[in-house]
């Protein structure tokens, strides 16, 4: 087993959590070949020490998209965090406020882009899908741009969705999955407590915005299943580039053509992602694909990537590979269901410390010294 903090929150989760809701965001596709590499692949890479470099005045900051980041990263965009802590969107926003880094708000999240806005200070990222819907996109666009948001973050993997045979087994999904879920939650008394009553209302938060009436968990895979659009292409796109004024990134890249083409069509930035493992099995993991992909687009647009990071370490790692930034999902994930807020900012500090020590340790007194000579034996 890889330690970590996030190991150990993911322990912390997995006691808490009812199972359905732990396996959803701990699982992939099909038999999970392609979200276990996502780890062993990044684990596996190998950074070059280097000591007595005078290391005294080291920092973190960077710059993105116009904004300053006190690290190189963001959390991700995930589904349903609502339900991993009471009203935990907002929870997670906040805690990625005060350690200064971006929060990403999902198109399918619990809390509404208007209830999440309102919390923090700092303007937060949203995530939207190309959908059946259009009006529902252009209607989250506008709110999204009426909240403040800066960045919008287009995921573009999921035109289906893809085979997650735990949640059949778990409960998320299947026959009898209600009855299920309530006699989870009900041998589950912290959590039953703590979101299922008074995390309240369960339901898709800027879904039901739209429509004018609740979107619950139970409407949630049905509602994805019948609103993907297996049809989209790069001009489907072409309307939300023209509307949208901010940087716009695209998201769920893993071949270089694919990035070339972001390129071309005027992307601010890519995040090079198998969408955690949780989409097409078999796939090449993140820190595999990278590196063509940087060696590709590097100084035509900003490079994020996620997928496999679980500590300070891998972030040097995906900037030594060729990424500018990382976005974190399943790790804060687990720290939110733990802990909440205190949970998701102190796996923040710890990832802070993590990459201190790598980057002192490399020799890399700033984020830009971080590169290919930072690695050894890439192959």
């Amino acid at each position: 087993m890889i330690i970590s903090a996030s190991t150990d929150y993911r322990a912390a989760a997995q006691r808490r959590l009812p199972p359905f809701l732990f396996h959803y965001i701990d699982g992939g596709a099909y038999a999970e070949h392609t979200l276990k590499r996502n780890v062993s692949d990044l684990s596996d890479i190998a950074l070059r020490q280097r000591i007595l470099r005078d290391m005294s005045d080291l920092s973190l900051e960077t710059e993105l998209f116009g904004e300053k980041l006190a690290m190189p990263l963001a959390l991700a965009p995930v589904g349903l965090t609502g339900m991993y802590a009471r009203r935990g969107e907002v929870q997670a926003a906040r805690a990625a406020e005060s350690r200064g880094v971006p929060f990403t708000l999902s198109t399918v999240s619990v809390c509404p882009i208007e209830e999440v806005a309102p919390s923090i200070k700092r303007p937060m990222w949203f995530q939207l899908y190309v959908l059946r819907d259009r009006g529902f996109m252009r209607n989250a666009l506008e709110r999204a741009q009426a909240a403040g948001v800066t960045t919008l973050v287009f995921t573009v993997d999921m035109p289906v969705p893809g085979a997650r045979y735990r949640d059949a087994h778990s409960g998320m999904s299947g026959p009898n999955a209600g009855v299920r879920r309530i006699g989870q939650a009900v041998t589950h008394p912290r959590w039953a407590w703590d979101v299922g009553v008074c995390g309240r209302p369960h339901d898709l938060g800027n879904i039901s915005a739209y429509r004018g009436s609740p979107t619950g968990l139970e409407d949630y895979i049905g509602w994805l299943g019948s609103n993907f659009d297996p049809s989209i292409s790069w001009k489907d796109l072409e309307w939300i580039r023209e509307f949208w004024k901010g940087p716009m990134v695209i998201k769920g890249i893993l071949d270089p053509d694919d990035a070339r083409d972001a390129v071309r069509f005027g992307a601010d930035g890519i995040v090079v992602s198998n969408h955690g493992g949780r989409q097409l099995d078999g796939v090449l993991s993140t820190a595999r694909a990278l590196p063509a992909i940087a060696d590709a687009v590097q100084g035509d647009l900003k490079i994020l990537a996620d997928s496999g990071i679980r500590n300070g370490l891998d972030v040097v790692r995906m900037l030594a590979l060729g990424a500018d930034s990382v976005l974190l999902g399943r790790a804060f994930v687990y720290a939110l269901a733990a802990q909440g807020q205190a949970g998701v900012a102190n796996l923040l500090d710890l990832f802070a410390k993590e990459m201190r020590v790598a980057m002192t340790l490399t020799g890399a007194r700033r984020i830009s010294d971080i590169g290919r000579d930072s690695l050894v034996n890439l192959a």
